[in-house]
Parts: structure tokens; C-alpha cells; sequence
């Protein structure tokens, strides 16, 4: 059975740090750090859709009231996309309550129906104001679910999030990622699609010490580690045993092996089944290699990544645009972008 596609959805790129994660939620920074200007860029690098991650405090008070301004940056992502002849992922990155990130969230969204409130009443409202542009406008419900523990309740939530968008639109895009942070492992516990116009979301950041070697983020990961590209399983495998960092060793029956197109084959497999069986595309909303690997080495993994994606015919976007630890645009990427955006 062959995969169902994302139509208008397979080469793109993350707008990240521009209206979520954002070092100020201010006005000043929602007007400088995207422009048209860089939605043409990306529409050059022969994209056909942007990924536009939000977070609840552009829109939202902590009391839950609406801020005005913060839907009309969506409005204008959503004009200087249709100008440039892109689609547009409205992601919602980080609701109130909730964050991908443990460290600055005590992520109590799950059990709080107060919470839940404030999450449907950014879906009504984005739904209100953009489902009319379905035709090049998906909606993503939440970024990275993290714990297995929160499946069944996010399940009931995001089904009713999807009657609520349902009911302004009976056919916009609406895509469900699922837990250990959108791991396509995790979709096998998702509800079945409560129609065909759902599409599940994952993310790839395998091997997880190359991509992010060095991540002050990742707890035990050594500032200064540096890993190469392609590298064998056990090199990889070593560092993670040596840092602690079991979770991230790749199974492998000969570590000797290099990881390769095949290895994110293998890799995705059986999600990519459980989606075959339920008629379902799936879609990967991030993937990228941190800003301390060597350019060079960054290249030779998204050859690979991209030509295991084309393989499995699976739509994708690059994270990310621009800064954010990831950026493509940056200048130390200037002797590899040429090459990165035709894989793209």
C-alpha cells in the first residue's frame, strides 16, 4: 500500500524564533525578525511551504484574554506566503500550561480543564480568523508532546480541539503529533484519524548526538562534544554510554556499521506502516543538525535524511529558517546552502 501524500506540503522550512521561543515577546522583535523578504528567499530556495511555530503569550494574556496584535503578524505570514506562492503551517508551539520544555513550563496542562479552556479558545479563534484560507493553510494542534503518560488525555483534547476547528471548517488540514516529543514511534497511539483530511506529524533528530552534539540543552551532553558525519553506530553508541545518554543509543545487531539513507528507513518503518494502515499521511515538522557540527557534515546527513524522505514519500520542513541554534540561512552555512537547498 502506498503512502497517502500531504499535498503542497513536502519541501519546506521552519520559521522558528519568530513568533514563538522568542528571546522578547515584543513588538519590536514580531516586526524585525521576519519580513516578506525572507518568505521570498524561501520560496526561492524552491520551497512550497513555510512551518510557522506560535506560542500562547503572542496572543494570549496569562488570564487567558485575547491579544489583539498577535493574530495580525498570522494574517500577515499568511499574505506574504500566498504572495510567494507558499502554503503555511499555523503551528502552536507552546500553550498556556504546557511547554516541550521542561525547564521553563511545569507542564500541568494535561490535567487542568481551566487550561484546556484557554487551548480551545485559541483553536476557535485561529479557526475564526484563518480556516477560510484552507486551501494554502494547515493547522497543527501542539508542538511535542513529551511524556507517553499524557496519551489518553491528549487524545481527548486534541479530539475536541478538532470538532472545534471542524465546525468552521469541515476540510482544512489539521495535523496530530504524538508523544516523546513527535516520535514516530508514538504514533501508533494516536486516535485514528477522525477523517481524512488529518495528517500525523513526527519529528527526526537521529542520530540524536550528531544533531545535537554540543546542545547546552540536552542534559549530560558535553558543551564541547563534537561527533563527525557519517559516523559509525558504535562511535555514536560510546558517547552515549559513556555521557549517560542511554535513551539515545541507536539498536544495532553490528555496530560497525555507518548510519545512512537506510538507517532513517529502518527507523521509521514501523510508524510509517501504522500510517499505511490507517490512510493517513505523515508529515516530519522538523529535522536539522545544530549550529556546532561541521557544515560539511551537516550536508552529508541531510543528503541522507532527504533521500530516505523521498523514498518514503514523506513531506517535510527544515528547522530551521534562520538563528535558533539550526539556522540555514546563517553564514557559516554559505559554502553548503547551495548544495542543502536542492535537497530540500
Amino acid at each position: 500500500m502506498a503512502m497517502k501524500k500531504f499535498t503542497g506540503y513536502e519541501k519546506g522550512v521552519d520559521l522558528g524564533g519568530w513568533l514563538s521561543q522568542c528571546s522578547e515577546y515584543t513588538t519590536e522583535h514580531y516586526k524585525t525578525y521576519i519580513s516578506e523578504k525572507d518568505f521570498a528567499v524561501i520560496a526561492g530556495w524552491g520551497c512550497d511551504h513555510v512551518r510557522l511555530p506560535v506560542d500562547w503569550q503572542v496572543f494570549q494574556h496569562k488570564d487567558g484574554s485575547l491579544i489583539e496584535e498577535g493574530f495580525g503578524y498570522v494574517e500577515n505570514a499568511i499574505e506574504w506566503a500566498r504572495k510567494n506562492k507558499l502554503n503555511l503551517i499555523l503551528d502552536l508551539h507552546k500553550t498556556l500550561g504546557y511547554s516541550f520544555d521542561a525547564d521553563i513550563a511545569k507542564n500541568n496542562f494535561f490535567d487542568q480543564p481551566k487550561l484546556h479552556e484557554h487551548f480551545y479558545t485559541l483553536w476557535t479563534e485561529f479557526s475564526k480568523r484563518f480556516a477560510k484560507n484552507e486551501s494554502m493553510v494547515s493547522f497543527e494542534l501542539l508542538n511535542e508532546v513529551t511524556l507517553p503518560s499524557y496519551s489518553d488525555a491528549w487524545n481527548k483534547i486534541a479530539a475536541h480541539a478538532i470538532e472545534i476547528i471542524r465546525s468552521f471548517s469541515p476540510t482544512i488540514k489539521i495535523l496530530v503529533g504524538g508523544y516523546w516529543n513527535n516520535s514516530i514511534d508514538a504514533l501508533k497511539d494516536l486516535d485514528k484519524p477522525a477523517d481524512e483530511n488529518i495528517v500525523y506529524n513526527f519529528h527526526c533528530y537521529d542520530p540524536l548526538l550528531f544533531t545535537h552534539q554540543g546542545a547546552p540543552w540536552v542534559a549530560a551532553m558535553p558543551h564541547d562534544f563534537r561527533l563527525e558525519y557519517p559516523t559509525t553506530f558504535k562511535k555514536h553508541n560510546d558517547a552515549a554510554r559513556t555521557f549517560g545518554m542511554t535513551d539515545f543509543i541507536t539498536p544495532a545487531s553490528d555496530e560497525s556499521k555507518l548510519y545512512s539513507k537506510d538507517f532513517f528507513i529502518q527507523k521509521w518503518q514501523a510508524g510509517l506502516n501504522v500510517c499505511k494502515e490507517r490512510g493517513v499521511p505523515v508529515y516530519c515538522g522538523e529535522y536539522g543538525v545544530i549550529d556546532r557540527a561541521n557544515p560539511k557534515d551537516a550536508l552529508a546527513w541531510y543528503k541522507d535524511i532527504h533521500a530516505a524522505f523521498i523514498e518514503c514519500g514523506i513531506g517535510r520542513a527544515a528547522w530551521s529558517y534562520k538563528l535558533m541554534d539550526f539556522g540555514l540561512s546563517d553564514d557559516r552555512m554559505k559554502g553548503v546552502i547551495g548544495e542543502i537547498i536542492k535537497l530540500l
